[in-house]
């Protein structure tokens, strides 16, 4: 009896431990960042020198969600995960789509401030005319997070956002391995969004030395406007048409670009023969990895980039102290940045990325590819959360068991 009475209350412990591993499976990700560094409640000397209004600890935050566009899958996502997480904290949110229009966007930033928004997150559609944003909400005391793409020549309080560059290296890089003597074409995103500047930053830090050498060629350098997929096309068409079928490479800045490449080799019946790019992981882009025609994408998990905003867009509100580790001079100030990690992902690593993160689903990525070509999935891989969670349980029934039996 003595043995079993130690057994016996180290099992509500044990239990509390299974759920804590069960919380495990799906964790909450959010990171901070910024420069606030009041505590609540009246106003705040904001980094850029103006008075930010403050609310109490406590007080419902009313956020407005500026964005640029619905039309690609990968922002409609943005919509979903920023509304999901205000809800999740307890925020008012007002979501306005300009419609990839600057005047709109600029009207219904305004008219979210009329509203009274105590913080605005915008995507902006053309990063230079939304610095009149920023402008008009501070006039008001209220701050801005730039949200994915940079508000340039601006005071904005703070940016939440990719490793835009980084990215642009990892296509380049991505190319140049497995291409490293050949002739490229470069499709970059809408020349207004500082994002595709970045990018053919990033992708030239790469191409460059290839290129001084002789051993790549650049045969067209040029920007989809909008990131349109029709733009794509019709440069990709004139570099074939140019080369007589003669490109190895497309590096396209997203996956919409990617898209539209795709369709100019397919109808060139180059098929396979051209390494393409992409960024977004979108479903269509997945799936074109699956099957062969796209080679890779960059996956950026969007809920790391909607927590933050929405996280840091309360503190903003209650004039809280904010940590960015990270600076992006845009043309005025250094902003104060959360910078989340891309992943590289190609027809080798969908199942680790995409798939296991629950992005998509396997049977959508792979739709078009025979099902006896689909990759054998286990039900809860080794060193899983699943495979965790299922151990830890075991270890419950087994240490009830021996209590019972030492009974």
């Amino acid at each position: 009896m003595r043995r079993a009475k130690t057994w016996l209350p180290a099992l509500p412990a044990l239990a509390l431990a299974v759920l804590s591993l069960g919380a495990c499976v799906s964790p909450e990700q959010s990171q901070g960042g910024g420069n606030a560094n009041a505590n609540g409640g009246g106003g705040a000397t904001a980094g850029g020198g103006y008075q930010r209004k403050t609310k109490k600890r406590g007080e419902t935050v009313r956020i407005g969600f500026s964005m640029d566009t619905l039309k690609e899958e990968r922002w409609q996502r943005d919509k979903q995960l920023v509304e999901a997480r205000a809800r999740e904290v307890g925020a008012d949110i007002n979501v306005q789509v300009a419609n990839s229009d600057d005047a709109t966007q600029t009207k219904q930033c305004d008219n979210l401030l009329s509203l009274g928004m105590d913080v605005l997150i915008v995507a902006p559609h053309n990063g230079e005319i939304a610095a009149s944003i920023v402008e008009a909400a501070h006039r008001q005391g209220v701050p801005v997070i730039s949200y994915d793409r940079l508000i340039r020549n601006s005071d904005v309080d703070l940016y939440v956002s990719h490793q835009v560059e980084r990215m642009g290296e990892m296509q380049a890089r991505y190319a140049l391995e497995r291409v490293p003597k050949g002739n490229y074409v470069l499709v970059g995103g809408a020349p207004t969004d500082n994002n595709a500047m970045l990018m053919r930053k990033g992708q030239m830090n790469i191409l460059k030395p290839a290129v001084d050498r002789g051993d790549v060629k650049i045969i067209s350098d040029q920007y989809a406007k909008d990131w349109r997929a029709d733009e794509a096309l019709r440069i990709t068409e004139d570099a074939i048409t140019k080369t007589n079928g003669n490109i190895q490479a497309v590096v396209a800045s997203n996956d919409g670009t990617a898209g539209g490449s795709i369709s100019a080799i397919e109808a060139a019946k180059l098929t396979g023969k051209v390494v393409v790019t992409g960024q977004d992981a979108q479903l269509d882009a997945v799936q074109r990895i699956a099957a062969g025609t796209q080679s890779m994408t960059i996956y950026k998990p969007i809920k790391p980039l909607a927590d933050s905003a929405v996280d840091n867009a309360l503190k903003l509100a209650y004039g809280e102290q904010l940590s960015a580790p990270d600076r992006i001079a845009n043309g005025k100030i250094d902003v104060p940045s959360i910078l989340h990690e891309p992943t590289a992902v190609d027809k080798n690593n969908l199942m680790q990325t995409v798939v296991r993160d629950g992005y998509h689903k396997l049977e959508d990525v792979y739709k078009d590819v025979p099902r006896d070509q689909w990759p054998k999935v286990s039900s809860a891989p080794k060193g899983s959360a699943g495979s965790t969670f299922a151990a830890a349980l075991a270890l419950l029934i087994g240490g009830l068991g021996l209590a019972l039996k030492l009974r």
